[in-house]
């Protein structure tokens, strides 16, 4: 894969926020690439074109994975046909085969099983950090993906992946903390997590995030790290960063809409195939 700047990934990232569940048939003719992320909390599916810019990109809410595991294989099937379906019919392609992932430390079959079940071939497969690691080709970083129910570490030393884990911990203990807090429904509290600003939900945050560096911080300590990049959705609160950065005392950078970040970089596994 031809190394991508910082600047091209958060164009791309904004372009596919930008189609995010547009059913709108566009006229598509040229080669494509495709990335499943069956997450904890989300399916999302993404289409990229050649020159790996995102064509189509489908989100669908689910709670079909728990900590890395698929709980409920047939309706994390239904979902990935659906979701492949209306990529197909927005562009007028036939998918026969994508890329997918796995949080780091899990067996990758949870996920490969699901896209050979619905008749497509599993055209690449990488733990969830070392997909983004492989997109922007990084020297002394840690690449942190933080779940719905774990956080990934991958850390990159000359564009090459040296150490990936995972460990549980995510954005799913933080909708459990807001609803304690606030006494309402985990789906509630979900909802009020992206009100950060009226809810004060970075406060009641902090110590799940502290785990979180704490985690992260554990899993790079014998390896030379400079910056961390950090994915997944609830990387989206407003203030994050500086919060990340006092933890683990370095730079750290958090793209806008960092929920597509990691389906981008499963999709772009594509590009490596030609």
């Amino acid at each position: 894969m031809i190394p991508v700047s910082w600047d091209i990934v958060q164009e791309r990232l904004d372009l596919a926020m930008g189609i995010l569940n547009d059913e709108t048939p566009v006229a598509f003719d040229g080669p494509f690439h495709v990335g499943i992320d069956l997450g904890t909390s989300d399916v999302v599916i993404m289409v990229i074109d050649g020159a790996g810019r995102p064509v189509a990109v489908f989100l669908e809410w689910a709670e079909v994975v728990k900590d890395g595991v698929v709980v409920d294989f047939l309706g994390a099937n239904t979902i990935v046909q659906r979701l492949k379906e209306k990529a197909e019919a927005k562009l007028n392609i036939t998918i026969e085969g994508a890329s997918t992932s796995f949080p780091p430390g899990t067996d990758s079959r949870l996920s490969t099983n699901i896209i050979e079940n619905i008749g497509m071939q599993v055209l690449d497969v990488a733990d969830e950090p070392s997909c983004v690691a492989r997109l922007l080709h990084l020297d002394r970083t840690a690449v942190v993906d933080v779940g719905g129910g774990t956080t990934g570490t991958a850390v990159v030393q000359n564009g090459q992946v040296v150490f990936s884990d995972d460990e549980p911990t995510g954005g799913t203990h933080i909708s459990l903390v807001i609803s304690g807090h606030f006494g309402v429904s985990f789906e509630e509290a979900e909802k009020r997590k992206k009100q950060s600003e009226k809810y004060g939900i970075l406060a009641l945050s902090t110590p799940t995030f502290e785990r979180i560096c704490d985690i992260v911080a554990g899993h790079i300590k014998i390896h030379r790290v400079d910056q961390f990049i950090f994915s997944g959705g609830t990387c989206s609160l407003p203030g994050l960063v500086p919060l990340l950065e006092k933890n683990l005392n370095k730079k750290v950078r958090i793209p806008g809409n960092p929920i597509l970040l990691t389906p981008l970089a499963i999709a772009s596994l594509g590009l490596d195939q030609g």
